[in-house]
Order: structure tokens, then sequence, then C-alpha cells
């Protein structure tokens, strides 16, 4: 017999602030291959990224009680790794 506190589990899901973690990862690497790879960023580039930033910013507001000190320190690290991950795939940015 299977025991009843298996079915009483909770299980909440991934964390809000590694999803946000994720999708910035996600989007920000799709959009330097397809409009960052030449020497000249595409202005398309930075329009996915501001709305990006904008999501970012209704999501941290909209889940307030998830985002302590602790996940905001989390946060920001990320998005200083995020730059330079941004700085590593430019170096093999060619001539368009």
């Amino acid at each position: 017999m299977v025991p009843e506190e298996i079915y009483k589990r909770r299980h909440f899901g991934t964390p809000q602030s590694v999803s946000l973690i994720v999708t910035n990862y996600i989007v920000t690497i799709i959009a330097i291959q397809a409009f960052a790879m030449c020497l000249h960023i595409s202005w398309f580039f930075w329009v996915v990224i501001g709305l990006l930033a904008i999501y970012n910013i209704f999501q941290i507001r909209k889940n307030q009680e998830v985002f302590d000190r602790r996940n905001l320190i989390v946060y920001g690290i990320s998005l200083v790794l995020l730059l330079a991950v941004f700085f590593l795939l430019r170096i093999k940015a060619q001539p368009c």
C-alpha cells in the first residue's frame, strides 16, 4: 500500500526567481545570435532587450514576496554574468 503522506505532499514548482533568470538567458542568447552577431548590432536587438527589461520589472513587482534580499542579490549576479555572456558571444562577431 502507498502511504497517504505521498498524496499530501505539495509541489510548488520552480521558483519565480529561477524562471525569470532562465528566461533572461534564453531570450538574450537567442537575440544575440539573431541580431548581434555582425560587427554592427541591429536596432531590433535593443528593442528585444528593452522589452525583456520591462518584463523583468513587471515580474519582480508582481512577485515581490518571492524576491527578498537574497533572491535580488542572486538576480543581480545573474545580470552581471549575462553581460559577460554577451561579450563572450560577441567575440565571434563577423562583418556582415
